[in-house]
């Protein structure tokens, strides 16, 4: 029953137009919006729709959700999944919003982001705002929550997400393990990916898409067989 909800409001929210005033806070906070034209364009503002309409928003620490910070949350997700042929986040159901940093009752970390088990994504706005703010250094909060999401499709956060095709597996799993494990042997010094990438497989996976979006060139260039499965998965 619930796929069978779910699916139908997928698509009544597809059939919906796509509010004028969300493109002007798309120029407006983000960067890589106005580079979009045609129908790369439109299947972005088609991915944002649906997701903007079919997930559930929760303020949390005194945050207001407004129609900005859906569009601009949205927008990170959409993103990701704009090239893809199919549905994607059916497993995520709501959208829980802080104005900053957060902690987890009795916790001593500071948390910016997290995506959780059970359906469930909770970000900090300034850290999402931050990340679309600086489109070049490869750190963006809300991609790398939503790059979890996708990893986590098939119920695990393992690094790998559902593939468009068997075949695709094994080359998958092949770049991804010698690049993870690569970055972990590397010494302490800047590279094209951030060293939290070496936590285990799905943080390499989140991590390596930030890169993918934010570095592209110089993720080409230094580790072309990564890119190219990222590519295969995303573009």
């Amino acid at each position: 029953m619930f796929g069978l909800i779910d699916w139908w409001r997928r698509r009544s929210a597809r059939g919906r137009g796509f509010d004028p005033a969300w493109r002007a806070i798309l120029e407006a906070h983000v960067p890589f919006y106005p580079a979009l034209t045609g129908p790369v364009r439109e299947r972005f503002e088609t991915a944002l729709k649906v997701f903007l309409l079919t997930k559930h928003w929760i303020a949390a620490g005194g945050m207001v959700i407004d129609d900005e910070v859906k569009v601009v949350i949205s927008a990170a997700a959409a993103r990701l999944v704009m090239n893809r042929p199919r549905d994607h986040y059916q497993r995520l159901t709501e959208i829980v919003v802080y104005p900053s940093h957060y902690v987890h009752p009795g916790g001593d970390g500071i948390i910016f982001g997290e995506a959780q088990s059970w359906g469930t994504v909770v970000l900090s706005y300034d850290a999402t705002t931050h990340g679309m703010k600086n489109p070049g250094d490869g750190h963006d909060t809300a991609l790398h929550e939503f790059a979890h999401v996708l990893d986590a499709a098939d119920g695990k956060f393992d690094g790998t997400p559902v593939l468009d095709h068997l075949t695709s597996y094994a080359p998958w799993t092949r770049v991804m393990s010698a690049e993870f494990l690569r970055l972990r042997k590397k010494v302490a010094r800047r590279g094209v990916l951030r060293r939290y990438g070496a936590t285990n497989e799905a943080e390499f996976f989140a991590v390596a898409s930030e890169a993918f979006f934010e570095k592209p060139r110089q993720l080409r260039d230094r580790h072309p067989d990564l890119y190219a499965v990222l590519r295969d998965y995303y573009a």
